[in-house]
C-alpha cells in the first residue's frame, strides 16, 4: 500500500525585513547612532526569538559572559561593541533568510548547525570577529551562486 501524499505546508516567514520586525533601521545615521549609544537590552529577547535560540547562545556568540549579560540587563543597554556585533548577527541572519527563500526556520536551523564550509563551525559561533563574520557572508554568497564549498 502506498503512503499518502503529504500536502505542502509552508513554514513561517517574515513578511517584512528582519530589521523592521526588530524595530531597527537597516542602515544610515539612525542605526549608527543606536550602535554608538548602545542597543536597548530588551532587543535581545526579540533577536533570540527570531533566531530561535536562547539568550545565552546569542551572548556567547557576541563574546559576552553571563555576568556581563546580567550587568547589561541591569543597565538596560549593550555597549557599542556588543551592539555592533548584534547588528552584524542580524545582517548575517537576514542574508541566511534570503538564502533559504524567506524560510525563517530553515535559516535559524542553519545558523545553529555546524557547516562544512566554515570548518564545521556554526555560523552563530562565527560572529566574534570581523574575519569570521566575513567568512559566513562569503559562504552565503557562494551558496547563492551555486559554487561548491
Amino acid at each position: 500500500m502506498l503512503a499518502p501524499i503529504k500536502k505542502y505546508q509552508p513554514r513561517p516567514q517574515i513578511p517584512q525585513s528582519v530589521w523592521m520586525s526588530l524595530g531597527l533601521p537597516s542602515r544610515g545615521t539612525k542605526l549608527h547612532d543606536l550602535i554608538r549609544e548602545g542597543l536597548p537590552f530588551e532587543l535581545l529577547d526579540r533577536i533570540a526569538s527570531l533566531l530561535q535560540v536562547q539568550q545565552g547562545a546569542i551572548s556567547k556568540a557576541i563574546c559576552m559572559s553571563p555576568t556581563t549579560l546580567a550587568r547589561r540587563a541591569k543597565a538596560g543597554r549593550f555597549n557599542t561593541l556588543e551592539s555592533d556585533r548584534l547588528v552584524t548577527m542580524i545582517a548575517v541572519f537576514e542574508k541566511a533568510i534570503s538564502l533559504f527563500e524567506r524560510d525563517v526556520a530553515a535559516a535559524a536551523g542553519w545558523m545553529s548547525t555546524p557547516v562544512r564550509g566554515l570548518g564545521s563551525k556554526r555560523p552563530l559561533d562565527m560572529m566574534r570577529t570581523r574575519v569570521e563574520t566575513k567568512a559566513v557572508f562569503d559562504l552565503i554568497g557562494r551558496l547563492e551562486r551555486g559554487v561548491l564549498v
